[in-house]
């Protein structure tokens, strides 16, 4: 006998909190954007198959937000650009304009309109300067209108004749334009939540929720969670252990869902697909029948390593296409893990095929596990339909896509329909008709996430730590007010839950990076701020000053292997191909009275190479310099500086594994190594200095016992009698990539 497979298609819809408590307004424009590109498209394009049923995740921070500015109370920067007369334009908003409103994908969302991609053509000709000084009114007027077009989906582009008569023109749009275009995106943006309760409603979604900002749970209940697939992981220096937390954004979620649903929600998406043991209570008595994760947490659950052949299927399908039961104190759970080679074809590959090819392979594949699903009940009569979890990110994927998905996603969707062997269910339709049999005992779940089925996105890397820190000491502060419940100082509350957000702690350190980074490192300052001043606490220091440097001096980066003579003398000849940082005037009061001038930094295969040319050799001839390494890529102790007067501001106040002291006075050089308990260790060093009109030095990589092809961070200070002097240049990580 035949059965159809059961396959459960789970979009992610989500965006952190962009609204400041401290400017009282949006900082940035994603929520507007995606808005009208992601989110009504894709359930208005399945709501025309009501044979396919699916299911839309809406982050509770999302929702809100969307709220925020269907009612007009959300209004970001970009958007109050977008209405601004052009001739009233300041230097500075032009640059601003200039530098941010190419944000998107250029091949998919600006090449394919003539005017957008020949004002991209001029950026990158010429550069931001030029086109600040040599654009008219009309060029700024167009760019600050394709930048909001470009971000309509082609439904809607068809379906109105206005946009579509914008699109045909192309240019010499107005501020008449632009604000008609804003109108759209309000229109667009307030059907959003009335189709998704529509179509829940009859029955062909499933709405689930996530926690209140998207934190990672296992995280909140003990930071300590990190070292479960990391054993060796090195976690900040104060452990984050709140699991109290964690109901009340299951809760707030809760809330939110039935203001906008009327009903309680039944399945969670777990920020990240993170999970662990220490949730599950919280997660089951909230209410929540089903959760999700991904393919590589069950391995770890079950002890086993799925593998795949060429063509992709996975060994041990019946493993992974079946729910579990989680037994806990409240009640039992379900989770579900997804496919996680199908999901990432959707969100990283099929965008660069053609939308059939792409259809008829992920149904090709479909139908082999459907095959395999047969072959086995065949044998295993006993045995239920499989169910396949497809579930990912379901807005930034289409950007890759021409058209924004939609040929892919209407190809898909008529092969779908007409396939009576593929059944697409909802995960509750799926659950209330096959209930899971197989059980996980709760310790025995993994904790991980969808990426390596650890939490290394998040934590481990010393930028990420010192996020951790701040937010623990913040929690700390708002545990010693006993009195400042949630009830009754909602805004210190509010403003944690914020900064517990996983975004964060994504886009800090290595690991990801953005035209924003520095924008979402001063959203989590400003939110934690927001709890001391409700506290009525001082803010501390830290929380003032960026995490790590975004707007680092334009420095030249090396562009071949040198072998300089150390000898301490001008011979630039030594020095071509070397990187080179301009001090004198760098950004900062500091650098005013800097003695030094400029840093020359290269690399060989033996050595690493540093130049620093003073302009007063006399003013540092009584201090010391220090060298401070880290390497974000390795696992391993990291300690502080030792230095008196040490400013509490990133990057000074990390922790390093590297320390090479050098003494002007008496041109000695010590290295030390970071060992546990944050000490020092004084170890063996070949590095060589020459100090006469500069001062030159040659580490030897074997010193710092790094890896050919890796990277290394470096943080330079000046000390005097051990007290703190300055950076150079002020508060900068150098890259380092180890050749």
């Amino acid at each position: 006998m035949s059965y159809p497979l059961h396959i459960a298609f789970i979009w992610h819809q989500h965006q952190p909190l962009y609204k400041s408590a401290i400017a009282g307004k949006y900082h940035l424009p994603w929520v507007r954007l995606h808005g009208v590109k992601d989110y009504l498209d894709l359930a208005l394009m399945l709501s025309r198959y009501p044979k396919l049923h699916q299911t839309i995740n809406l982050v509770p921070s999302l929702i809100l937000q969307l709220q925020d500015y269907v009612e007009g109370n959300a209004f970001d920067p970009y958007l109050a650009l977008t209405l601004t007369p052009v001739d009233t334009l300041t230097r500075s908003q032009k640059h601003f304009i200039v530098e941010h409103f190419f944000d998107a994908n250029h091949q998919t969302m600006i090449e394919p309109y003539h005017r957008y991609a020949d004002l991209l053509a001029q950026r990158q000709a010429c550069g931001i300067e030029w086109c600040v000084n040599n654009w008219l009114a009309p060029d700024f007027s167009d760019l600050l209108a394709w930048h909001n077009l470009a971000w309509i989906d082609p439904l809607f582009r068809d379906a109105d004749p206005e946009i579509a008569e914008w699109y045909d023109r192309g240019k010499d749009f107005t501020l008449a334009d632009r604000q008609r275009i804003y109108s759209k995106q309000r229109d667009i943006i307030s059907r959003i939540l009335p189709q998704h309760r529509k179509m829940q409603k009859n029955g062909q979604l499933e709405i689930t929720t996530t926690p209140y900002t998207h934190p990672i749970m296992p995280l909140l209940a003990d930071t300590q969670a990190g070292r479960i697939a990391v054993p060796q992981m090195y976690l900040p220096n104060h452990r984050f252990r709140h699991e109290p937390d964690i109901t009340l954004h299951l809760e707030k979620a809760k809330e939110v869902y039935r203001q906008h649903f009327s009903c309680d929600p039944r399945g969670l998406w777990p920020s990240e697909q993170s999970v662990s043991p220490a949730i599950l209570p919280h997660v089951s008595k909230q209410g929540f029948s089903w959760l999700c994760s991904d393919e590589g947490v069950l391995g770890w659950s079950l002890g086993h390593y799925f593998r795949r052949d060429e063509r992709g299927a996975i060994d041990a399908p019946h493993l992974l296409y079946q729910p579990y039961r989680l037994e806990t104190i409240h009640g039992d759970l379900a989770i579900i893990f997804r496919d996680r080679l199908l999901s990432d074809l959707i969100g990283f590959s099929y965008g660069a095929l053609l939308p059939q090819a792409a259809s008829d392979d992920l149904c090709d594949r479909l139908m082999t596990i459907q095959k395999q699903q047969n072959e086995y009940l065949a044998e295993h009569p006993e045995g239920k339909p499989w169910l396949v979890t497809i579930a990912l990110d379901g807005e930034n994927c289409w950007e890759f896509y021409p058209q924004d998905g939609n040929p892919f996603l209407q190809t898909l969707y008529e092969n779908l329909s007409n396939n009576e062997n593929l059944k697409l269910v909802t995960p509750s339709e799926y659950l209330e008709k096959f209930p899971p049999t197989e059980k996980i005992p709760p310790h025995q779940l993994h904790s991980g996430s969808w990426i390596d089925s650890s939490f290394t996105t998040w934590i481990g890397d010393p930028v990420k730590n010192r996020a951790w820190e701040l937010l623990a000491e913040a929690r700390q502060v708002l545990a010693m007010h006993a009195e400042a419940t949630p009830e009754n100082n909602p805004e210190a509350w509010e403003s944690l839950m914020a900064a517990e957000g996983s975004d964060w702690f994504w886009w800090f350190g290595e690991g990801h990076s953005s035209n924003d980074d520095a924008m979402f490192d001063r959203l989590f300052r400003e939110h934690l701020q927001v709890i001391y001043r409700a506290l009525n606490e001082p803010v501390p220091h830290a929380l003032l000053y960026p995490l790590e440097p975004h707007d680092v001096s334009s420095s030249d980066r090396p562009t071949s292997l040198i072998e300089p003579i150390i000898n301490g003398r001008f011979e630039n000849d030594d020095w071509q191909g070397a990187g080179k940082i301009e001090i004198s005037g760098a950004r900062g009061a500091m650098h005013q009275n800097t003695p030094a001038k400029r840093l020359w930094y290269g690399y060989d295969h033996f050595y690493c190479y540093l130049r620093l040319e003073f302009s007063n050799l006399e003013s540092v001839a009584q201090s010391k310099l220090h060298l401070l390494w880290f390497y974000p890529s390795r696992i391993h102790p990291n300690s502080p500086v030792k230095l008196l007067d040490m400013p509490d501001v990133s990057p000074l106040n990390y922790l390093f594994r590297h320390h090479l002291t050098i003494n002007f006075a008496d041109k000695s050089v010590q290295l030390q190594e970071s060992t546990e308990q944050f000490q020092w260790e004084t170890i063996a060093t070949h590095t060589k200095i020459g100090f006469e009109q500069c001062l030159e030095i040659a580490i030897p990589w074997s010193d710092l016992a790094v890896k050919p092809q890796s990277v290394a961070r470096l943080v330079i200070l000046l000390s005097q009698k051990e007290h703190f002097q300055m950076s150079l240049p002020e508060y900068t990580i150098i890259p380092i990539e180890v050749p």
